[in-house]
């Protein structure tokens, strides 16, 4: 294809996309399906490629940065991004309205509610149509520069339908309630900490280095105000939304215009009443004036406009009984104790159940079985009990105790010492399937390339799998019918998986998940025992007996070998050909490295940092995170930092690669 050609493509299939684009991040309604759009990413992609001359900021391809940044840019803020002023009930509105008049010289007014979105507010910038900047609200004056993470968000156009010189608007990013709680659930799932609200949430999302990771949490925005413009002139607020609605924006999706401000109140009571129905958290509405001849008038102060206020909601709370407590068994095979509750209307939906976190916070709240307490919802999203109404306490309440067996499996349950989580043990617990097996197959276990968790959470969810061992007796026929799984794609997978038949035992022992068994004790198992079996048979004495395995470690190798489950898939691995023995013992170990102690710094051409790991500790060396005097040698790769700083000056020998792969042949 020549490059006219390509060209008139080009602008076919970003108009095209763009369009599907509005369609179904702006308007919610599409028209194509994933596929479909993917397939016209795709080809725009790959025509970029071939034409990199041809890449212009505004195409769809540049929504999601190549490269990470190092940090935020500041940006002034020509007009200052100010916070409302709050108002709390009915009295202080009509004060508001009190203070409009009297500088207005008691003119009608009209009033334009809105929700008030719990986001992160931001400015979009816009030159001859083209989305050139994005940043932070900040201190109001000075914010960060975050295009690259905007652009990531669908519903922000890059491209104006009219090419006005300038105009800058603001808006609030954030994360819808679905898909707030599917972040939630994959950060459980990688043990990472739980985002407290939606709003935490959109905010440290907007804030990622990596536009990439910006671009997997799925953030949307609401743009609710022009700034400032450049070729158009508006009479009223409402006009300027539906000029930018108009433009390709998302706009507040209600803005209703009152002149009676008993109107306005029953209005700020209706969203209130019905906030709980809405797909994204708000904590309040907002009332401005919509005159904007007015809002000159009126002025703002230091900090506020004094055309508009916002009207935060309480956290609504009600009172219900606990009429009683079940365990819930989470992804990271976590125990969560949950209140069924007498069924009480709360912020618009009704509640019947509330996490109750953990036995800690039982105890501490002194929560009982037939207890009244007062419930609210944390974020307006999960209901969760507050305090207890101890004063109508009858004396038949009972305590709760956590379970010794995990209700799902059966499985043991520990708690250990200095946390709060109660843990079912079972490897085969269904409840937590989906973790256990995404860190078998995970790159420092049994590295089975192209087993992401999307594959894994569609091979459980089609029953073709039910613990880790029954990923060795799927077949061909099985794959090719999943989503997205071609037949190259599903041959490369099974013979990845047969691949990884032959990892050696510590491999499979560390892919276990055994609880404080990480990589290195699991190497350090394997090469003792040699065997599974002679592993699955040893005592507490035998296994304390290693150097660097304590008590606990081996306690917990013992409890987890007991377990019937554990039993269950390690019959099935063997069955399935899955190597169970240690190569190290087989062929006869190599101690050249015996006693010495390497620290890696910078960057290795051949080998990333665990397989340089790996290397020197199957030689009987051992690697540590920093400098000392007991160093032996600094392996020292490309763009060398701080650790290449202190070798020199403690006279550590430092080797490059070169002298590396020397020692190790």
């Amino acid at each position: 294809m020549d490059i006219a050609l390509a060209k008139k493509r080009i602008k076919e299939l970003r108009e095209t996309i763009e369009y599907h684009n509005y369609k179904y991040y702006v308007e919610d309604d599409p028209e194509i399906t994933d596929f479909e759009y993917d397939k016209l990413l795709k080809e725009l992609e790959d025509l970029e490629k071939q034409f990199p001359e041809l890449i212009t900021p505004d195409s769809p391809t540049q929504r999601v940065g190549g490269k990470a940044l190092e940090g935020f840019d500041t940006v002034v803020h020509s007009v200052p991004m100010q916070s409302l002023s709050d108002v709390f009930d009915e009295k202080e509105l009509y004060e508001f309205d009190n203070r409009v008049k009297s500088v207005l010289k008691f003119q009608e007014v009209e009033y334009v509610v809105e929700l008030k979105i719990d986001g992160l507010s931001v400015s979009l910038e816009y030159e001859d149509g083209i989305f050139v900047r994005g940043s932070t609200r900040g201190d109001g004056i000075i914010g960060e520069d975050v295009t690259q993470n905007l652009k990531t968000i669908k519903s922000i156009p890059l491209k104006l339908k009219e090419s006005v010189p300038y105009l800058e608007v603001r808006g609030e990013v954030f994360i819808s309630r679905d898909n707030f709680i599917k972040l939630n659930e994959k950060r459980e799932i990688l043990e990472q900490p739980l985002f407290a609200n939606p709003r935490n949430a959109a905010a440290g999302s907007l804030r990622q280095l990596d536009p990439k990771m910006t671009a997997e949490r799925k953030l949307d925005i609401y743009v609710f105000n022009i700034q400032q413009v450049q070729g158009k002139r508006f009479d009223t607020h409402v006009a300027s939304l539906e000029y930018l609605k108009s433009q390709g924006f998302k706009v507040s999706p209600t803005y209703n215009v009152f002149k009676d401000i008993k109107d306005v109140y029953t209005e700020i009571l209706r969203l209130g009443d019905d906030r709980g129905k809405l797909p994204f958290e708000i904590d309040g509405a907002v009332v401005k004036v919509n005159l904007l001849a007015q809002r000159d008038i009126l002025g703002n102060t230091s900090k506020s406009p004094r055309w508009a206020v916002a009207f935060k909601f309480p956290a609504e709370r009600k009172e219900t009984i606990i009429q009683n407590i079940y365990v819930q068994v989470g992804r990271t095979g976590a125990l969560t104790p949950n209140a069924i509750l007498e069924p009480v209307k709360l912020a618009g939906t009704t509640v019947s159940r509330a996490t109750l976190h953990n036995i800690d916070y039982i105890r501490q709240k002194d929560i009982r079985i037939g207890d009244h307490v007062i419930v609210q919802k944390a974020g307006d999203i999960i209901p969760e009990v507050v305090e207890v109404v101890k004063d109508k306490r009858k004396g038949d309440e009972q305590e709760f105790h956590m379970p010794t067996q995990c209700p799902v499996c059966g499985a043991e349950v520990v708690r250990e010492e200095g946390e709060a989580v109660t843990r079912c043990t079972g490897i085969e617990c269904s409840a937590q399937l989906l973790r256990n097996i995404i860190h078998f197959a995970s790159r420092d276990a049994m590295n089975i390339e192209g087993l992401g968790p999307a594959i894994i959470e569609q091979l459980l969810n089609k029953g073709l799998i039910k613990g880790a061992a029954d990923l060795y007796y799927l077949k061909f026929e099985d794959l090719i019918h999943l989503e997205r799984m071609g037949e190259k794609s599903a041959k490369n997978l099974l013979n990845a998986i047969e691949k990884s038949k032959d990892n050696d035992l510590s491999c499979v022992l560390y892919a276990f998940g055994i609880r404080l068994i990480g990589q290195r004790a699991a190497k350090l198992l394997a090469e003792h025992f040699g065997s599974i079996d002679n592993l699955a048979h040893a005592n507490f004495e035998q296994i304390t007996a290693i150097h660097e395995i304590g008590d606990k470690m081996a306690q917990s190798v013992v409890n987890f070998f007991k377990q019937e489950q554990s039993k269950d898939t390690i019959e099935k691995l063997k069955s399935a050909g899955v190597n169970l023995k240690s190569k190290k013992q087989e062929k006869g170990k190599d101690s050249r490295f015996e006693g010495l102690t390497f620290v890696l710094t910078g960057t290795l051409v051949n080998y990333n940092r665990n397989e340089a790991k790996e290397i020197i500790e199957k030689f009987g060396g051992k690697v540590s995170g920093s400098v000392s005097k007991k160093t032996s040698y600094v392996l020292a790769g490309e763009e060398a930092g701080s650790k290449l700083d202190k070798a020199n000056q403690l006279g550590i020998k430092v080797i490059d690669e070169v002298e590396f792969e020397q020692m190790i042949k």
